[in-house]
């Protein structure tokens, strides 16, 4: 199978990566004949330009007036591919650490799965391996799990084969480094299909020459993260959530989460725990915005926790309050002791807040333990761990 079968072309940006650009366009002509091949030149200043010229019309070359950064290289080569008729474009890096023996993978993948989007997935973890890019790749993939709520192995490589098709009908707004991460977030908001191939990587410290700036292109991809954060807690969170649930049913859903079999008894009375915890404690108005993203993290039950986090419906709360503040006052005794929920002002909370939050903060915990002891012991009686 070959890059004719499935209308695809080679896409290598360079930048000043004259010792191992000869390697990398003969490693790839072994794969692909020279009319597939676009290499695009973003302004070196080394003897790239006389490497190239050394193909003659072997390969297509696209020069950028100046550097103008590895995203707008990537972009004149979709365009470019696009007008030629291609209907899949592979990125290569220039440096060397890709190896084009692995394009027959992709290759391959694509054919089975048109129109998505492949990325080569490295081993991160494999000797020779800059810790700065094990790191960036970690703080990339978290973000895209936010964003997405995909998780991928590797969002930073530059092995990656595009549909172009879905890529003309994005509108990328960067042109640095941070344009590879766009990219892919807006394929994923859309729907395409990312599926992530093993390939094998080459970090030779003496050849490899790297252009991303630490502080700079960082802070660059820092801003694009915060952006795309916020369109996805605006947008696209609650539409996957409202797809979802549309597609499964919500009682559906509140039935699988309550129940979950595999769940141990453990981890039920601590959902319950936790929502009593929250339901109580003297942060009236965020209470859930706070419960609710720590349940998730800590991968709780969110239909018990949410049902125990009612403890605080409307009429309990002047009691919640009252015995909170009775609470503090066997720990506090600066404050002034009320002797009945009548006593209980707008005034008197003010007055004596830091014995009404220490009480409400001690109940709150007091009360969660006493939640967990007691639906533990429940659960143990009727409920059979898997």
């Amino acid at each position: 199978m070959i890059l004719k079968d499935i209308h695809c072309c080679i896409l290598i940006p360079t930048y000043n990566n004259q010792k191992t650009l000869r390697r990398v366009i003969d490693s790839v002509l072994a794969y692909s004949g020279g009319e597939d091949i676009i290499v695009i030149n973003d302004g070196s200043t080394d003897e790239t330009v006389s490497i190239l010229s050394e193909y003659g019309s072997g390969i297509q070359v696209i020069h950028n007036d100046r550097n103008r950064g590895k995203g707008y290289s990537l972009r004149r080569g979709f365009k470019e591919a696009l007008n030629l008729g291609y209907k899949n474009a592979i990125s290569i890096d220039s440096d060397g650490q890709h190896l084009p023996s692995d394009i027959p993978l992709f290759i391959e993948t694509a054919y089975q799965n048109s129109g998505a989007l492949l990325m080569g997935s490295r081993n991160m973890e494999q000797e020779g391996v800059p810790g700065k890019s094990s790191f960036g790749n970690k703080f990339s993939n978290f973000w895209f799990k936010v964003e997405t709520g995909l998780v991928l192995p590797d969002t930073q490589t530059g092995f990656r084969l595009y549909p172009l098709e879905e890529v003309s009908k994005i509108r990328l707004l960067t042109t640095k480094f941070e344009t590879e991460i766009e990219v892919i977030v807006k394929l994923a908001w859309r729907n395409v299909k990312i599926i992530p191939i093993d390939i094998q990587v080459i970090y030779d410290s003496n050849e490899r020459v790297t252009h991303f700036r630490p502080f700079q292109d960082f802070t660059r991809i820092s801003i694009l993260n915060t952006y795309f954060v916020i369109l996805t807690l605006l947008y696209y969170l609650p539409k996957r959530l409202f797809l979802f649930v549309k597609k499964k049913g919500l009682w559906e859903i509140i039935k699988e989460e309550a129940v979950k079999p595999d769940e141990s008894n453990y981890s039920k009375a601590l959902s319950i725990a936790f929502g009593v915890f929250m339901g109580i404690v003297p942060i009236w108005g965020f209470q859930l915005l706070v419960g609710i993203p720590l349940s998730v993290y800590f991968k709780m039950n969110k239909v018990l926790f949410l049902t125990a986090a009612n403890i605080s419906l409307p009429p309990l709360i002047p009691l919640i309050i009252f015995f909170s503040y009775k609470f503090g006052g066997l720990f506090y005794k600066n404050g002034v002791q009320l002797d009945s929920i009548k006593d209980l002002t707008l005034d008197s909370i003010n007055k004596n807040f830091v014995q009404y939050f220490l009480g409400g903060t001690l109940l709150a915990s007091f009360t969660g333990l006493l939640a967990f002891g007691i639906s533990w012991l429940i659960f143990k009686v009727l409920r059979k761990e898997a």
